[in-house]
């Protein structure tokens, strides 16, 4: 169990890394700036949010923090201590913790969240995000399905045994 925990977190860690390598690098550019990657659809947008997603909750930082920490918690507590857990949710696992905790140290470090991925799909602009949130939500949604999967075939998907009746 210890060494899927330190698999987990020594990938964890890589993907934070990256993504707070993105995020340094966009933040040399002056805030708002919109390079065209694809013209008409994709662009690198340099903006700060101090919300979560759709900037909701914008301007709470502290609540924020202790939302991203308990979150972690969780995800440890609920989904990965003492269970058996397969190659496939350990990716799962690292997705989202590494999410989580990207953007929680923008948070507890510049007190706001760096977003840059910034599409515009069917004249419609979609908001701004970042590798994080992509992180977190391949991540979450890989973890339902695979509980979704696991139910399905009769197993508890974090044991890999049958359910008891």
């Amino acid at each position: 169990m210890v060494v899927k925990l330190k698999k987990i977190g020594f990938y964890a860690l890589i993907c934070l890394v990256i993504d707070q390598l993105i995020k340094l690098v966009v933040s040399f550019l002056d805030l708002n700036t919109k390079i065209t990657i694809i013209p008409n659809f994709f662009y690198i947008t340099y903006v700060q949010n101090d919300g979560a997603a759709w900037s909701i909750l914008s301007g709470n930082r502290l609540l924020l923090i202790m939302i991203g920490i308990i979150c972690l918690f969780l995800v440890y507590f609920f989904l990965i201590r003492n269970k058996q857990i397969s190659k496939f949710e350990q990716v799962n696992y690292v997705l989202l913790v590494s999410g989580i905790m990207g953007n929680l140290c923008d948070r507890i470090i510049r007190g706001y969240v760096i977003d840059y991925l910034d599409f515009k799909i069917f004249n419609y602009y979609f908001p701004i995000f970042n590798l994080a949130d992509i992180f977190i939500v391949i991540g979450t949604g890989l973890i339902i399905i695979s509980l979704f999967k696991g139910e399905k075939d009769g197993k508890n998907s974090s044991n890999g045994k049958p359910r008891e009746n």
